[in-house]
């Protein structure tokens, strides 16, 4: 992973707690030595994410010294740039299921998303599927998105949490049906089989697979993803999803196909843009939705 450091926050919170505790726990740091540890460029960025809101590439210790100085009262990380990536990935994960998708930041919100199904090798699939997937089941979450960066045939992970994760119809347009489909799934499940949360993190679990030196990276992928579907009871629920949801995705796709569904799209997309941008973005968003379906309904007929 990216070198990451969490920084003191430049000004403090509005809390008369928080100056005498810091006093007694805080410790000096050298913000200049920071930068020279984490390298050049890197970006700084609130430590809750949201939305790449505040986020600055920094190219040297005076960007790095103004961008924290405009920080205010948020806290933020540091971490360290991978630049001339091959590949930028964000995933959803919901549950035991997880969609990995070809993600482009650089680009306006309509159209970060690509629609490509061979981005990715199945072994680097593998393992940005067992990261994020991780990460939920380590700390017991059941809703989470991440970002992965992929270089040289190696993984970086550069976002690790989001506590609300975008499950906008405009901005994930084709695969906006999965992420219902797969919420619902989720939630059914649940509910029906009174899956209650553990409180139990169990957290010696993990970190006897990551100590073990005699396990190769191989090896801990699979034994992470072992402490994943154990989480997420995955058996259980790809059984159940067999025998009473089978036909959720062929009636997912029916509503997407549907009037009822097309005056939802027409009416969102005429909250979120400007007059003159509806039809254009209507025909976007048809064309896209409309794909989906049309590579569901060749799923289910090979199947």
């Amino acid at each position: 992973m990216p070198a990451t450091w969490l920084l003191p926050h430049k000004v403090p919170p509005e809390n008369e707690r928080f100056a005498p505790t810091a006093s007694r726990y805080n410790r000096a740091f050298d913000l200049a030595a920071v930068g020279e540890r984490v390298g050049y460029p890197a970006y700084m960025k609130p430590f809750h994410g949201g939305g790449w809101v505040n986020v600055h590439r920094i190219a040297d210790p005076t960007e790095l010294q103004a961008a924290y100085d405009a920080s205010g009262r948020e806290l933020m990380h540091l971490q360290g740039g991978v630049e001339g990536y091959d590949v930028f990935t964000r995933g959803l994960a919901i549950g035991p299921q997880t969609m990995v998708t070809h993600y482009d930041p650089t680009r306006p919100l309509h159209l970060r998303y690509q629609v490509d199904h061979e981005f990715l090798t199945p072994e680097l699939g593998n393992e940005i599927v067992t990261f994020g997937s991780s990460v939920g089941a380590f700390f017991r979450w059941e809703f989470n998105s991440f970002e992965v960066i992929v270089r040289d045939g190696g993984c970086y992970p550069i976002d690790f949490a989001n506590a609300t994760p975008d499950m906008a119809l405009i901005s994930l347009h084709y695969y906006f049906p999965w992420a219902i489909g797969a919420l619902a799934k989720w939630s059914i499940y649940c509910v029906v089989t009174g899956r209650a949360m553990r409180l139990d993190t169990e957290i010696g679990r993990w970190y006897q697979v990551a100590d073990d030196a005699g396990l190769g990276w191989e090896e801990k992928l699979a034994a992470y993803r072992g402490l994943v579907d154990d989480y997420y009871e995955a058996d259980r629920f790809r059984e159940f999803c067999d025998t009473h949801l089978a036909n959720a995705d062929d009636c997912m796709a029916e509503y997407i196909a549907s009037d009822e569904f097309d005056a939802h799209l027409v009416a969102t997309i005429r909250q979120a843009f400007p007059p003159h941008e509806h039809e254009q973005f209507v025909a976007h968003y048809r064309g896209l939705l409309g794909a989906w379906v049309n590579d569901q309904q060749a799923t289910a007929g090979q199947s």
